[in-house]
């Protein structure tokens, strides 16, 4: 049976979330892969973009929790719980996430293309900018790829990947992923 999205999440963000715990608090200044971030960014990152992508597009509030500046961990854990608990809520399989960019989506389905997924990628910044562990999922790494690849146009013109780093062909599944979205694994 195929994973939902609230169970995709839990992992996802349970995976980040000891990543964020591990992260030593002198740590939080250290640069990250991401040009010009810096290990607290990438947390800043996925609680500033999120909720204001869910409040556009389905006039749904996250709670708020303290500033990544002031308290990373924590604002990591309010942001993460609450989007944890949007999910498991029945009432969300029965929203919408209007978007111009994509039409409309089951809310669901848009937190896990372009949230969990998201989290999921930056789990690696995080590890590298602090030294912990930078294993990523290999199922995963793969999913995220094959959905990713026919995309390269269009996520380029984004301005959210970097230009694609090369990688010898025979490179595992991690390292292709990280060199598609312009990491230099």
């Amino acid at each position: 049976m195929a994973r939902t999205a609230a169970d995709e999440h839990r992992a996802v963000a349970q995976v980040f979330t000891d990543r964020v715990r591990g992260t030593d608090p002198a740590a939080w200044d250290s640069p990250a892969p991401c040009e010009g971030w810096a290990a607290r960014d990438v947390v800043r990152h996925l609680v500033e973009w999120f909720p204001d992508f869910l409040k556009a597009g389905a006039g749904v509030e996250l709670p708020k929790g303290p500033s990544v500046d002031d308290d990373p961990v924590a604002a990591w854990a309010v942001h993460s719980d609450g989007v944890q608990a949007l999910l498991d809520d029945p009432a969300t399989a029965h929203k919408l996430l209007s978007n111009p960019h994509i039409g409309e989506v089951p809310l669901d389905q848009a937190v896990d293309r372009f949230y969990t997924a998201d989290v999921f990628m930056h789990t690696w910044d995080l590890a590298r900018a602090t030294g912990q562990d930078e294993h990523l999922d290999s199922a995963k790494c793969a999913q995220l790829l094959d959905g990713m690849l026919p995309l390269d146009d269009v996520l380029r013109a984004s301005g959210q990947y970097g230009p694609r780093v090369e990688v010898p062909e025979n490179a595992d599944v991690q390292t292709r992923l990280l060199a598609f979205i312009g990491r230099k694994p």
